[in-house]
Order: structure tokens, then sequence, then C-alpha cells
């Protein structure tokens, strides 16, 4: 069961993922910003096996945009600056140590959420044309365990660049709520895709 037979990518999601990208791409390069240059590169990589996937699942244009999305405040996080103030514990002075208070989550937790349930839902497209499978609970679990799966590689991944370069990674306690985040995101999103129309 194909989802949309739309191979096409649409053109303002093009223009939005090459802007964002080399947008903070220059400004992690006029930073100094070496661990977003890196990530930069992996974006590449990542929006390539997204474009590979999409030719033979053909996801919906709300994946797609998901996903765009999810990259753009991964870009944002690590090249906007903000102000001392509001990194509300440690971290450095961009976007992805911003909280607005001591009990709320950082803009880093939020993304990871949002992320991981864009990562789910793509999951779940993907795996219900690849299996021919009908919208089901069943179908839904193994989307979240997907999406999870890749927040784990996603940790993994930020350890290795803590091995390299500098970064504002965080420690083990940011790593827990990661995943938490992660799994969160990949919950909801495994309930929406279950009760999605298509």
């Amino acid at each position: 069961m194909t989802i949309t037979n739309d191979r096409s990518l649409p053109r303002g999601l093009i223009l939005f993922t090459v802007g964002y990208m080399a947008l903070c791409s220059i400004a992690a390069l006029n930073q100094g910003n070496t661990e977003f240059l890196m990530y930069a590169v992996m974006m590449v990589v990542f929006i390539l096996a997204v474009l590979a996937i999409h030719l033979r699942v053909h996801f919906t244009k709300t994946a797609l945009w998901l996903l765009a999305v999810w990259g753009c405040l991964h870009m944002m996080g690590g090249t906007v600056p903000i102000s001392e103030r509001f990194v509300l514990g440690e971290g450095s002075p961009v976007l992805y140590s911003l909280r607005l208070h001591r009990d709320l989550p950082r803009y880093d937790q939020i993304t990871h959420a949002f992320g991981f349930f864009s990562a789910t839902v793509a999951c779940w497209e993907a795996t219900r044309v690849l299996l021919s499978a009908r919208r089901s609970f069943a179908l839904s679990v193994v989307a979240v365990l997907m999406g999870m799966g890749l927040g784990a590689i996603n940790e993994v991944l930020e350890f290795a660049a803590t091995r390299v370069t500098e970064t504002n990674v965080g420690g083990y306690v940011n790593t827990g709520w990661d995943l938490v985040s992660n799994s969160v995101g990949a919950v909801c999103a495994g309930v929406w895709c279950l009760s999605r129309r298509v």
C-alpha cells in the first residue's frame, strides 16, 4: 500500500531546507563553530538519505515538512546566540541552552521530542509502505521503537562528537533527558499515526 504517488518535493520545502542549511552553515563558519560545521555535513548525509527513502516510499508532505522543520530547529539550536541570562544551568549561550524557567525543559529537549516525533512519523510511513501494512496498533509500536532507536543513534553521534571536538552536548544527565525527550516524541507520534487517515 502506497501512502502517496507523489515523488516530487514541494518547491517551498526545497527552498526552506537549502535556506536554513546555508544560513546556519555560514553562521557556524563565521563563529568558528566546528561542532555545527560537522553537524552540517551530517545533515547533508541525512537529507540525502531521506530523499533516497522518499523516492522508494513516497513520504507525505506532512512527514517531509516535519523532518525539514526538525532539521532547521537543530541547526538553529547550535548557531543562534542567546543572552547568558537564559542559560539556566550548564551550556553555551546558544539556542540549545535556552530555558525560560528552571522547571521547564530546555530548547534542546523540546527539539529532541519534536525531532523524534518527526522521525517516528517517517518510520511509520516507510514501514507501512514497505510491509504493505494497514494502520494498526502493532505498526505504531514498531514505528515508536524505530523512532526510539534513531534517538539512541543520535546520542551515540553526540557522544562521538564530544570525543572529536569541543561541544555543547552536555553530560550524563543531558543524555538521560535527551533519551526521555526522544521517547516522549516517539510515543506521541505512535499515537498520532494510529489515528491518521492516510
